[in-house]
């Protein structure tokens, strides 16, 4: 057993998912691979998730020291950057393998839709 968060978990996949699971986290991640970025730019990089799950999210993942959250004060206006931590970094190479598997999945047995922005 595994004990985490107060919980127990039966193994270490549970625990792991504990973490990372759900519709938003590993994305959240992904998006924050290439450096730091602000609430608003990550709201624009997943425009399908609410303002206020990717708040719950943010929060969630912080707490987890999965990633980062820096306010800048000095000069307004309030900034706040959100980047990954150390820890976090561990984790790329299970999400860049399965962010592999999902564009493998998608060549085998779906497709790829590619909406027009400039709409």
């Amino acid at each position: 057993m595994i004990k985490l968060h107060e919980k127990l978990f039966p193994c270490p996949t549970s625990a792991a998912m504990e973490l990372i699971g759900g519709k938003w986290k590993s994305i959240i991640l992904m998006h924050l691979v290439d450096g730091k970025k602000r609430y608003n730019e990550l709201r624009k990089e997943l425009p399908t998730i609410t303002e206020r799950t990717l708040s719950l999210q943010l929060k969630q993942l912080e707490k987890d020291d999965l990633i980062a959250r820096k306010v800048y004060t000095k000069r307004p206006p309030l900034k706040v950057e959100y980047s990954l931590t150390n820890f976090s970094r561990t984790l790329l190479p299970v999400l860049e393998a399965i962010s592999n598997w999902g564009i493998y999945t998608a060549e085998q047995k779906g497709e790829f839709i590619f909406e027009n922005k400039d709409k």
